[in-house]
């Protein structure tokens, strides 16, 4: 631990007994806000926030059995086949069941869901569920509308204070080994030690970790860097999720060409127009999306880059159909009516991080996490279409539950830990990138694996223990010990999959 006194500009801030201080402003972290009233909540976020988190981002929708022929039963059953046999069952069907009223729950805040004729919640089916049940929001701005409101009833709350401008680097411990609040940061470099009794970490996904991602590039894993070094377990880190076809067009983070185009009968094709998925899958376009990621990164790794070509399924129809992904093509200068889209697979979520029990607590006491930096069991070793907003509520409102109904006791931070976030350059952070994407991306070796971990080491010793690293360090750890190929897992040197299924659970400890 670092003296305070060696700390430069440090101010100190006790929140008062009983206050929550929550990392992130997505949409877990401020339904949690909401729902913790009357309690006392602090929600640290930098400016960036309402645009920057995942959640705003999701195009999506949010699934619940909503639909009069549909069940809880039915949509746990089809999260558990996503998974690939790590789904935690009970998770599963505790979240399908709670969550039409969530979505309820959601449209009572002022969510402007899509709604037939006759006033029903409008509900598309999305690949791997068994019937329609994804509500979505003006066709594919779920994500940006709920959060907008989220963050008008944040503001409206007299029970929330936002700490804004402010990006936690690290933890706060206790005498105990538990946590006791966070260390913030300015781009100022100013520090302020927040101490409080309950600390929440709802800061998003790992994608800014690798250089091609649909996430935003501020999502680099820090919460689970700062959960990591204090103790923590994380679970499933191995696990990524990569959408097949992010537009290749240098932006970061990537525009997506939507799977419906697929759907449409879009084809993948090299640049003399041949089509290539039938080499890697006799279903061709339509194969999983982690077969069809792996056959476009093959493709690129052997110089051939890949296109979609929707000239004949969508053609003159792209401006009303696909009004999006038509825009994203335009700007670049491509025109997708009459020229095929360069794609390549981008990070789009993950599926691991910090080990929670079904109310969002952590293995230390004080700690919670909600959102995409939690590991819950929920997704296993793939998620499900649009189960991950879904996560987000129905863990957001668990949490607050739990919180509101236990006995907190006070946590006096007993040091200070600062971060060498500095000191990450746009070198080391291209690095990084770079080094993640090639070798552990959508196709993992050992070989590939144990290089990539020596390339972090040697960042580590250059740069000191710095967040990104620290998450980067043990998911290529994870995915080194998981010789198997599951979910969004992909072992060259081990296809097959293992007769047993276990989740995978580690500490930073075991990496030092």
């Amino acid at each position: 631990m670092t003296a305070p006194s060696s700390l430069g500009s440090l101010e100190r801030k006790r929140l008062p007994a009983g206050a929550v201080l929550v990392v992130g402003a997505g949409l877990a972290g401020l339904y949690l806000a909401l729902k913790l009233a009357p309690r006392p909540v602090y929600v640290l976020t930098s400016r960036r926030s309402s645009k920057g988190s995942a959640s705003a981002w999701a195009q999506g929708g949010i699934a619940a059995a909503l639909a009069p022929t549909d069940t809880a039963e039915a949509h746990a059953l089809d999260t558990i086949a996503a998974g690939d046999g790590l789904v935690d069952e009970d998770i599963a069907r505790m979240v399908a069941t709670l969550g039409p009223d969530r979505v309820r729950d959601l449209d009572s805040l002022g969510v402007p869901f899509d709604r037939t004729d006759a006033g029903e919640l409008y509900l598309s089916l999305e690949a791997a569920h068994s019937m329609p049940r994804v509500a979505r929001v003006k066709g594919d701005t779920a994500g940006r509308e709920i959060i907008n409101v989220m963050v008008r009833r944040a503001q409206e709350a007299d029970h929330i204070e936002g700490l804004i401008g402010w990006r936690a680097e690290s933890l706060l411990i206790d005498a105990h080994g538990g946590i006791a609040g966070a260390l913030a940061r300015q781009d100022t470099g100013a520090l302020l030690a927040l101490e409080a009794d309950i600390t929440v970490l709802a800061t998003g996904g790992v994608g800014g970790l690798f250089s091609v991602t649909t996430n935003p590039r501020t999502a680099r894993g820090d919460s689970l860097g700062m959960a990591a070094v204090v103790g923590a377990k994380l679970r499933d880190m191995e696990f990524v999720q990569f959408h097949p076809t992010a537009i290749d067009i240098g932006r970061d983070p990537a525009p997506l060409a939507t799977e419906a185009l697929r759907g449409e009968g879009a084809i993948l094709v090299r640049a003399d127009g041949t089509r290539f998925m039938p080499e890697y899958n006799p279903a061709g376009e339509l194969a999983p999306r982690d077969d069809v990621a792996r056959a476009i990164f093959a493709e690129i790794q052997a110089g051939r880059p890949p296109f979609l070509d929707c000239r004949e399924s969508v053609g003159s129809h792209f401006p009303d159909e696909f009004p999006t992904v038509f825009e994203s093509c335009m700007s670049a200068g491509i025109d997708p009516r009459i020229q095929p889209i360069p794609v390549a697979p981008a990070v789009h979520y993950h599926m691991g991080g910090v080990a929670t029990d079904s109310y969002g607590q952590a293995s230390l006491p004080g700690l919670y996490a909600v959102g995409e930096c939690a590991a819950t069991g929920l997704h296993g070793a793939n998620r499900l279409a649009s189960n991950s907003l879904l996560e987000a509520v129905v863990f957001g409102g668990r949490a607050a539950e739990h919180i509101n109904g236990s006995d907190i006791p006070e946590r006096k931070a007993e040091g200070v830990r600062v971060q060498p976030w500095l000191s990450m350059g746009p070198d080391v952070s291209e690095n990084l990138r770079r080094s993640m994407t090639e070798l552990c991306g959508v196709r993992r070796s050992a070989r590939g694996l144990n290089q990539l971990i020596d390339i972090i080491d040697r960042l580590i010793d250059r740069v000191g223990r710095a967040n990104p690293l620290i998450a980067s360090h043990m998911i290529a750890s994870a995915a080194l010990a998981r010789e198997e190929s599951r979910g969004g897992h992909f072992r060259q040197d081990f296809p097959e999959e293992a007769t047993e299924s276990r989740s995978s659970y580690l500490t930073y400890d075991r990496l030092e």
